[in-house]
């Protein structure tokens, strides 16, 4: 049984973000005095005693807006409604009532759905219950006095969410399904590849870039199988980061590739592969993630019949420490090509936690060690005298040789290439621990 979800929602900078964080126990969605600086939908597991749940953080609502930034959050906060199971539409004690959360009260009593109302920024309960007894006249049930910033007020509060719950909120079995993280430059086309996966406009597209400032996970099924996809915040080069904005979607980034099994590297196909896109697919390569390249706007490139291998070249050039990345050329817009993606993950996903038996793989080495003598150096020869695998995501392997400082970086990768060779792993980097073990 799927999750009960709840959604956070209000009007701008009522504390919608500090409160998701605080139940979410980690700073996972943008906390500002701007308003509107949480643009999209944020997903959280939450647990309370024996309730999981998923928690929707979502923009303000601003029912009367005409910019295009805040009636895109308006939007994503009408889709985050209909989706959620149990509403938690959050005021604010120090600025009391105002017009705007009527409006708000009105949407959700529209909704039908059930609403636990959350008054922000009660320090003091002595000092400020005279205040939040005012927000009865909203007419949606009892307020419940909590303060995000200092967690209190936390207990009644949740114990008022998970009474709207049915049975199927018990804690489940841990999360197996495939987490892929859209990773790449702003503005070449990543949320456009998840909504035309998706279908439906999931996460906001502008054109103006950088307008996805949060990760944002989104599940997609397909035959069967359902994938995690998380939309992350474009990377800038550290010399264009002015708003602290930009340093947490860095960080949000990171933590994304450190959160999934696949990470998607997308690419404009107008510009070219960049140095930014190299530093940014080596964030995943250095944590060890199964790796696609995408290269988007393939419609937009006038193509002859050596195109494609001379971006391939170009990409395979400046990639050359993850030469195993699968590469694709898409259109988020015409769909071209985009459905091999999943069958493309479910490879790499594959390969990424492949395990080959110890007899196996001693056998690949042995016959690479006959093929190639390893290095001497000083009259003393490399040994290997054996190899085993010893986890995966990534596969890592240990090899027990004579001396470490024999043991080159380009012998190794020439054991990895012999071993590539019989099972390809595809997709996925593999790791190399070298081990010395003494001569008997």
């Amino acid at each position: 049984m799927a999750k009960p979800v709840v959604a956070i929602v209000g009007r701008p900078n009522v504390g919608k973000s500090t409160l998701f964080n605080a139940l979410a126990g980690d700073r996972i969605s943008i906390v500002q005095d701007t308003p509107g600086v949480t643009r999209d939908r944020i997903y959280a597991d939450v647990t309370w005693l024996d309730h999981n749940f998923t928690m929707v953080d979502t923009g303000g609502i601003e029912p009367e807006s005409s910019d295009i930034i805040l009636r895109s959050m308006r939007e994503q906060a009408e889709i985050a409604i209909e989706t959620a199971d149990v509403i938690v539409f959050v005021t604010d004690v120090r600025q009391g009532l105002v017009d705007a959360d009527h409006q708000v009260a009105e949407m959700l009593r529209k909704s039908k759905k059930p609403v636990v109302l959350c008054v922000n920024k009660v320090d003091n309960f002595e000092k400020f219950m005279p205040d939040v007894y005012e927000f009865y006249n909203l007419g949606i049930g009892d307020p419940n006095p909590v303060s995000a910033a200092s967690m209190l007020g936390f207990g009644d509060f949740l114990d008022n969410v998970t009474a709207h719950f049915g049975p199927s909120s018990k804690i489940e079995e841990e999360d197996l399904r495939p987490r892929v993280a859209i990773i790449g430059k702003p503005n070449v086309g990543k949320s456009s590849i998840i909504n035309k996966l998706l279908g439906e406009d999931r996460v906001i597209v502008s054109d103006i870039a950088g307008t996805t400032r949060d990760a944002v996970d989104t599940v997609i099924k397909r035959n069967g199988t359902e994938y995690v996809f998380i939309d992350t915040a474009g990377l800038r080069r550290k010399s264009k980061i002015k708003e602290e904005i930009e340093r947490y979607s860095i960080i949000r980034t990171v933590a994304a590739v450190e959160k999934c099994n696949v990470c998607v590297l997308v690419i404009d196909a107008a510009e070219g592969i960049t140095d930014q896109d190299t530093k940014i697919a080596g964030i995943a390569h250095e944590r060890g993630k199964g790796m696609i390249i995408i290269v988007n706007k393939w419609d937009l490139i006038e193509k002859d019949d050596k195109t494609m291998n001379k971006f391939t070249q170009d990409i395979r050039t400046k990639l050359s420490y993850m030469p195993y990345a699968e590469l694709l050329f898409v259109s988020a817009k015409t769909g071209q090509r985009l459905p091999k993606l999943f069958e493309t993950i479910d490879a790499v996903v594959e390969n990424h936690q492949m395990r080959i038996q110890t007899g196996v793989i001693n056998e690949i080495m042995a016959e690479a060690v006959a093929l190639n003598q390893p290095p001497s150096d000083k009259g003393k020869r490399l040994r290997l005298y054996y190899i085993t695998q010893v986890s995966v995501k990534p596969p890592t392997f240990v090899i027990f040789v004579n001396d470490k400082e024999l043991a080159h970086f380009s012998y190794i990768r020439y054991i990895e290439n012999k071993i590539r060779e019989a099972f390809s792993f595809r997709g996925t980097p593999l790791k190399f621990i070298i081990r010395e073990r003494k001569e008997d």
